[in-house]
């Protein structure tokens, strides 16, 4: 698939880069979780780049500051692991600049939570010690500092070998589903991945000028995905380990089929 490079004083600001690679393969744009949910990592997983969006308003009824964990041999067993945080600016704070309420409480109780749930797993031992980087992360003092730490360590240990940008670092148009087509070209993707509730609000306009496509990300309904959209990935991870998860997620990532954007 070979996009246009738009020439107009309405074209992407990124599309219109004479740096710009050959478009290929998939994006997705995601806010940075806390050791994300199946789902969620499943679906960065199956992209070759991470756009990570820490620039738009931080919400608390989401995901970027908490997960629920399920217990490792009783998965209808859930508990939410929050990390306490502060809005500087109120609600308009955005994802980047929200900040830990007491950042050496909070990484001594999360990493005693992880420890509680999931220490009795025979994969305990390699994820404990892949988790460092988290623990550390903390001392940074910012949400969005730990929560997409927790991701790449989760990506990593499933061998994923995609890139991961920032969303503030790259130009993109305002408007939400514009936003979301401008920043897919300026990674040089060819095609947007997206998720099933991102798809009742997208527009897809905007990627067809562009000649990107649309991927809607879909998860099979049974097994370890019955729960996917709710615990996080930890619960799977150690159940499973990395090597048979992965399995699992390369499946689903084979499965994802564009939507090519009409001329």
């Amino acid at each position: 698939m070979t996009r246009t490079n738009p020439s107009s004083k309405t074209a992407s600001p990124a599309a219109s880069s004479p740096d710009l690679p050959a478009s290929s393969g998939l994006c997705a744009i995601h806010q940075p979780n806390l050791f994300p949910r199946l789902t969620t990592l499943a679906k960065l997983f199956a992209a070759d780049t991470w756009i990570v969006l820490d620039d738009v308003q931080f919400t608390r009824r989401d995901y970027q500051h908490r997960t629920r964990l399920a217990a490792l041999g009783e998965p209808g067993r859930t508990q939410w692991l929050s990390i306490p945080t502060h809005l500087p600016q109120g609600r308009q704070t955005a994802v980047r600049d929200a900040l830990i309420a007491d950042p050496d409480l909070a990484r001594r109780r999360s990493m005693a939570m992880l420890r509680q749930y999931y220490g009795a797993s025979p994969h305990w031992a390699g994820t404990a010690q892949a988790l460092d980087p988290v623990g550390a992360a903390f001392g940074r003092g910012r949400t969005a500092a730990v929560a997409e730490t927790s991701t790449r360590i989760l990506l990593h240990l499933l061998g994923w070998q995609g890139q991961i940008l920032r969303s503030g670092d790259l130009s993109a148009r305002s408007s939400r589903s514009q936003r979301l087509a401008d920043l897919t070209a300026a990674v040089g993707a060819g095609a947007y991945l997206c998720g099933t509730g991102g798809m009742k609000y997208l527009d897809e306009a905007p990627f067809a000028a562009q000649k990107l496509a649309v991927v809607p990300f879909l998860t099979p309904p049974a097994g370890i995905w019955a729960s996917g959209r709710q615990v996080s990935a930890l619960w799977s991870l150690t159940t499973l380990g990395p090597v048979a998860l992965a399995g699992h997620l390369r499946v689903v990532a084979a499965a994802q089929t564009p939507r090519c954007p009409e001329a």
